[in-house]
């Protein structure tokens, strides 16, 4: 497999970008030993993505980048509003010299409707999804779409749901991105989403049921490395865990509960982790 190991900058800090907090979680990211970091990018793209490029060559580090969409740009009603932004990060993207796009490119995180997804909202994520999918190209970048849990979207929450709409748009620089956190919720297991997925699946957060170290909650990372190793994945493994040490990230993400590990011992923990199931 070819697997690079990666944190998010939500391991250090809030995802409240900045160019200071930035660097430092390029910096803190470097240090433990990743091989790259994803980068949150802000709604509102302000982003200096020349500074933050150097940032990452002193650095030695490879990077990513990711945009969950806000509610006023939830595409199924706003899909103009949707299409630009995502244009925006692939343009960022770009200017990064990197080459994926993941996050919650469904619908606006947190937006609901009060009924399941309907086959017209199907069509207009389908119509956004192939514009941003053919602009992407242009720039030689892939687009990874993460399904996340019924509580946070009533759009994506499965594999499956992410792999239908996919395969509507008929593009192939779209991909799925999954998490651990929300496979959990949704998925029936950790194997089949993964052996389904197949070549489709680029880009996955690595995360435990509660967000904390790994291993240490229900997630059944057996079922979760076999099917890896059966599809022969090639992509990324990217830590998303939180910790309450980080000024201001309990009330960002919801981690009521104080954390057992600051944020240096949860990702350095993890990783190590995840570095011991490869040798198995």
């Amino acid at each position: 497999m070819n697997i690079k190991l990666g944190a998010s900058l939500l391991s250090w800090i809030t995802p409240l970008w900045n160019a200071e907090a930035g660097k430092y979680a390029i910096e803190k990211t470097a240090q433990a030993g990743f091989d790259l970091i994803e980068i949150l990018l802000p709604d509102s793209m302000d982003f200096d993505s020349a500074e933050v490029k150097k940032q990452l060559r002193k650095n030695d580090l490879e990077a990513v980048c990711s945009l969950n969409l806000p509610k006023e740009a939830h595409i199924a009603f706003y899909p103009k509003t949707a299409e630009k932004l995502i244009k925006k990060a692939i343009d960022t993207v770009h200017e990064l010299e990197t080459s994926l796009l993941a996050g919650v490119l469904h619908g606006g995180i947190g937006v609901f409707s009060g009924k399941p997804l309907t086959e017209n909202e199907k069509d207009i994520i389908a119509e956004v999804w192939c514009n941003v999918a053919d602009y992407a190209r242009n720039k030689d970048i892939s687009i990874a779409i993460e399904p996340i849990n019924r509580y946070e979207s009533y759009v994506c929450n499965t594999a499956e749901n992410v792999l239908e709409l996919i395969k509507k748009t008929g593009r192939d620089n779209l991909f799925l991105h999954l998490d651990t956190f929300h496979m959990n919720i949704e998925e029936s297991n950790f194997y089949d989403p993964i052996i389904s997925a197949g070549k489709i699946l680029k880009h996955i957060h690595v995360t435990e049921s509660h967000r904390g170290m790994l291993g240490e909650g229900t997630v059944n990372w057996n079922e979760f490395f076999s099917a890896l190793k059966q599809i022969n994945f090639e992509g990324n493994l990217v830590l998303e865990n939180f910790s309450s040490s980080v000024p201001g990230m309990q009330e960002k993400v919801s981690l009521w509960q104080k954390s057992p590990y600051n944020a240096q011992e949860l990702a350095e923990g993890s990783l190590a982790f995840l570095k011991k199931h490869f040798k198995n």
